[in-house]
C-alpha cells in the first residue's frame, strides 16, 4: 500500500472508530421529548449489568488488524487460490459447529450421565479448530474485504482512484446480543443497547422479563444479531459464503452512511432506522451475491442455496414446504397494528404468542413475538415481513429499482433524513 493511500485508510479508520462510537452511545429516544431521558436513565440501569465493552473491543480488534495488515499474506495469492483459502477456511467454520452441536446435545441428553467425558474428544477437536482460527479467520476476512472492495468500486461505482472509503473492514467474532425496547401500545423501537456475547435463552428471557417488571408499560427483547457495523464491522461466524459476504457489504453501507445526514439521523426516528437498514439490505444483498459469482461461483456447485445462519430450517414435511414464513409474518404484523391501534394490546399480545407457537409448529425456532420483536426485525425491511403496512421499506426498494446503478441509488438517498423526504421523490 502506497503511503497516501495507507494515510487515507487510517484516515478513514478514525472516523469509523469515532462514528461506530457515538453510534452505540446514541439511543432513540428523542432527547427534547418530555419525560423520555428518565425512561431512557432508567432502562440504562436496568440493562448496565449486561453491558458490552465497545471500549476494549475496539482497542483489540484495531491491534489485531493493524497487525495483521504488516503481514498481509494474501498479497501473495492469485484469485483462485484465495476463493480456495476462504472456503477452505469456511469447511473448518461448519466442521466447529458440529462439534459444537455434538457437545450441546451431549449435554441437553438426561440419558448422558458424564457430558464432560462423552464429549471430550469433541472438545479437543474444537479447541485445535480455534487455535487455528487464529491465523486463518484474519487472512479469510482481509481476502473476503478485498473482494466485496472489488465489487463495490467496479461493478457498483464507488470509490475512486482504484479506493473504496471508507476501507471495506470486517472481523468474525463473537458478537454482542441487542436489547430492542417499545412502548407494548404502539410498535416503536424508542431504545437499544447492545449486550455481551453468550447470553443463553434463559439469560435473554430474565432480562426481558426484568425490565418488562420494573416498567410494565414497555415491551423488550434480547436477541442474536448476523452483524454490526463497528469499525472493523463485527461479523457472525457463519461457514455460509453468501451470507457472509452479504453481510460485509451490508456493515460497509452503514460505514458509508455514516459520513452522510442519513446515516447520522439513524437513531431519530423508527422510519430513518427501516430507511437505514433496508438500504444497507439491498446494497448487502447484491455486493453479496456478485462476490460469489465473480469469485467462486466455478468453485460451488449447490443444488438449493444455503440456509441463512441464524435461522432454523422448516420442517421437511409437505405442509411446512408450502409455509410462507414472510408472508404470515406479514399477516400477523398487519393485524398487531390493527389491535394496537383500537387500543387492545392485551389481545395483541395473546394473538401474538399464538402466532408465535405456529411458527414454531412449522420449524421456526422464534422464543419470543411481542412489540419489541417487532420493532426490531421490522426495520429491515427490504422484502416485507415483519415490516407489515410500513410504507417506509416499499419506497426504498421503489427507488432500488429505478435506479441505473448502487451508487446512484445510495448517493440519492443518502442526503435524507425523513420518509416525506423519499416520498418527494416520487411526486410529479
Amino acid at each position: 500500500m502506497r503511503r497516501p493511500a495507507r494515510a487515507l485508510f487510517w484516515m478513514a479508520v478514525l472516523l469509523g472508530v469515532l462514528l461506530a462510537g457515538i453510534a452505540h452511545i446514541s439511543r432513540i429516544l428523542p432527547p427534547q421529548a418530555e419525560g423520555r431521558k428518565a425512561v431512557e436513565e432508567r432502562l440504562d440501569a436496568l440493562s448496565r449489568p449486561w453491558a458490552f465493552d465497545f471500549n476494549r473491543w475496539e482497542v483489540e480488534a484495531l491491534w489485531r488488524k493493524g497487525t495483521f495488515a504488516l503481514l498481509a499474506p494474501q498479497r501473495w495469492m492469485d484469485e483462485p487460490t484465495r476463493a480456495r483459502f476462504v472456503l477452505a477456511y469456511l469447511d473448518d467454520v461448519r466442521e466447529a459447529h458440529r462439534h459444537v452441536d455434538a457437545i450441546d446435545r451431549a449435554y441437553a441428553d438426561p440419558e448422558v450421565t458424564d457430558p464432560r467425558a462423552a464429549t471430550a474428544q469433541e472438545r479437543a477437536a474444537l479447541t485445535r479448530l480455534r487455535e487455528k482460527f487464529g491465523w486463518e479467520a484474519p487472512i479469510a476476512e482481509a481476502i473476503l474485504g478485498e473482494q466485496v472492495s472489488v465489487v463495490l468500486h467496479q461493478e457498483g461505482g464507488f470509490g475512486m482512484a482504484g479506493q473504496v472509503l471508507p476501507p471495506v473492514s470486517g472481523t468474525f467474532t463473537p458478537l454482542p446480543n441487542i436489547l430492542i425496547v417499545s412502548p407494548r401500545a404502539k410498535i416503536d423501537r424508542i431504545y437499544q443497547r447492545d449486550l455481551i456475547t453468550g447470553l443463553t435463552d434463559d439469560d435473554r428471557d430474565r432480562i426481558e422479563r426484568k425490565i418488562e417488571a420494573a416498567m410494565p408499560d414497555l415491551s423488550a427483547y434480547v436477541t442474536e444479531i448476523g452483524g454490526l457495523s463497528a469499525y472493523p464491522a463485527m461479523l457472525y461466524e457463519s461457514d455460509n459464503l453468501d451470507w457472509d459476504a452479504e453481510t460485509m457489504a451490508h456493515e460497509w453501507t452503514h460505514h458509508y452512511l455514516g459520513f452522510h445526514p442519513l446515516g447520522w439521523a439513524y437513531n431519530r426516528s423508527f422510519e430513518t432506522a427501516t430507511m437505514n437498514e433496508t438500504t444497507a439490505s439491498l446494497v448487502g444483498e447484491w455486493a453479496g451475491q456478485e462476490v460469489v459469482r465473480r469469485f467462486y461461483a466455478p468453485m460451488l456447485h449447490r443444488e438449493k442455496p444455503l440456509p441463512h445462519p441464524l435461522v432454523a430450517p422448516p420442517k421437511e414435511s409437505g405442509e411446512a414446504r408450502r409455509f410462507d414464513f414472510r408472508a404470515e409474518m406479514h399477516r400477523t404484523r398487519v393485524t398487531v397494528d390493527r389491535l394496537l391501534a383500537e387500543g387492545q394490546v392485551e389481545v395483541a399480545e395473546l394473538y401474538m404468542e399464538l402466532q408465535r407457537r405456529y411458527f414454531v409448529d412449522q420449524g421456526y425456532r422464534i422464543r419470543r413475538l411481542n412489540q419489541a420483536y417487532f420493532a426490531f426485525h421490522g426495520a429491515y425491511a427490504e422484502s416485507g415481513g415483519a415490516s407489515g403496512e410500513d410504507p417506509t421499506g416499499p419506497l426504498v426498494r421503489r427507488l432500488w429499482a429505478i435506479s441505473p446503478t448502487p451508487q446512484a441509488f445510495v448517493h440519492r438517498i443518502a442526503p435524507l433524513t425523513e420518509r416525506r423526504q423519499l416520498e418527494a421523490l416520487f411526486s410529479p
